[in-house]
């Protein structure tokens, strides 16, 4: 197999992954979605994460904006 013939093997294995995880997505019921959703909330407030909104991050990220010419 050439490197090209490998890719699309590969590209190919990888769809049929993403179709199989979308399967188990769907399949999954809304109160395993949500103890999911709790975990994963209670990970970020243990490693510091907050939901406040930090007034001096969205100043960059206007000034970003202003850059790239989006304002």
């Amino acid at each position: 197999m050439n490197k090209e013939e490998i890719r699309y093997h590969l590209r190919g294995r990888w769809k049929e992954i993403e179709e199989i995880e979308l399967r188990e997505l769907r399949a999954m019921s809304m109160e395993t979605r949500l103890k999911q959703m709790n975990e994963i909330w209670k990970l970020g407030k243990g490693l510091g994460f907050s939901a406040i909104v930090d007034e001096s991050e969205l100043e960059v990220f206007r000034r970003w904006a202003k850059l790239k010419g989006e304002e």
